[in-house]
């Protein structure tokens, strides 16, 4: 066929090669079309039919370009019916369009998890558009999570024991109490602060601090127990959920519980340090007044040593006198024997 058209080319410009060369191209087109056809429509014809009775803007030619572009057909189809029939805008510039699915699908990203996130949102008004659904799936977070608990907000154990293995907050009050409080934290998603905001864990700890600090400035426990409401109170002024992807609806004292004075039991602890302290004071004193008796003991038998030495020298002396003769004095020095 190719071969006739060049050949009719080659022959000149009268009418008649001309309008064979028509007969030829429109032959050859139709027998691409057959091809087309035969290959593509077995694959592609009822899920473009499909497409075409729901009004999704998905053109067959786009189908066959998704099979060589490695993207599946079903997904993308898939998601432009449920946009169409759930209203939302499928324009292809502004709207949900078909590239921009085929690219969010090349990107690693979950179709069918952003198409539900953004049905859930606009049926519960909430404003969530396609970009922001797609740049949430991407960067790993549960979009339809997300949305959900937009709706249905979240209540979070303070502490959480499936992380911590701890079932109570314990804080002190300023008369030595101990309290241990749990609460539940009632938080729903931030869509704005979704992506780059601190997790629950943070939330999480952030209220436990708060908590803590609520106890730890009252005078006495009483003070706590009487209205256990300042702590709430507190803790949602200081504006915690800041900078986080959740924000915090309510905190809810769900149990406290009077533990140990500690107060008490520190300055009883003070008070034994301070006995042993004083007792090392004076078992030193009682050492140092034994070490001085033995120094003394030492030094009277030194002065008695030397006494005896100098007893011992007095016969020597006499001794020595009477052999120089100096026993006896003489007249000239006026002393008598």
């Amino acid at each position: 066929m190719i071969g006739n058209l060049l050949f009719v080319l080659a022959q000149g410009d009268s009418p008649v090669q001309w309008w064979m060369f028509a007969v030829y191209a429109l032959i050859a087109i139709a027998l691409l079309i057959v091809v087309v056809l035969v290959i593509f429509v077995p694959v592609y014809g009822k899920l473009w039919f499909q497409g075409f009775m729901s009004d999704a803007d998905v053109s067959f030619m786009a189908l066959v370009g998704m099979g060589f572009r490695q993207v599946n057909p079903r997904v993308i189809m898939t998601a432009k019916i449920m946009a169409a029939q759930s209203g939302l805008d499928i324009n292809r510039r502004t709207g949900i369009s078909t590239a921009r699915l085929e690219a969010h699908y090349l990107a690693g990203g979950n179709v069918m998890n952003v198409i539900h996130a953004i049905i859930a949102a606009h049926r519960a008004d909430i404003n969530l558009d396609f970009d922001r659904a797609a740049a949430i799936d991407l960067a790993g977070r549960d979009v339809v999570d997300a949305v959900r608990t937009s709706v249905h907000p979240r209540v979070i154990d303070c502490p959480d024991a499936r992380r911590t293995g701890k079932t109570t907050l314990s804080a002190i009050a300023k008369n030595g109490v101990e309290l241990r409080i749990r609460t539940r934290v009632t938080v729903r998603t931030n869509l704005d602060q979704l992506i780059g905001g601190a997790t629950e864990e943070t939330v999480i700890a952030r209220v436990g601090e708060g908590i803590i600090t609520s106890i730890g400035s009252a005078n006495t426990h009483l003070e706590v127990l009487e209205n256990p409401d300042r702590i709430t109170r507190a803790v949602l002024d200081r504006g915690l959920d800041a900078h986080t992807a959740f924000e915090i609806v309510s905190i809810d004292i769900a149990d406290i519980d009077v533990g140990q004075n500690i107060g008490a039991r520190l300055q009883a602890d003070q008070a034994e340090a301070d006995t042993r302290v004083a007792r090392a004071k004076a078992e030193e004193r009682r050492a140092e007044a034994v070490a001085v008796e033995q120094e003394m003991k030492a030094s009277v038998a030194e002065n008695r040593a030397r006494l005896v030495m100098a007893e011992a020298e007095v016969p020597r002396a006499m001794a020595e006198a009477f052999q120089q003769g100096n026993i006896f004095g003489t007249p000239e020095d006026g002393t008598s024997t």
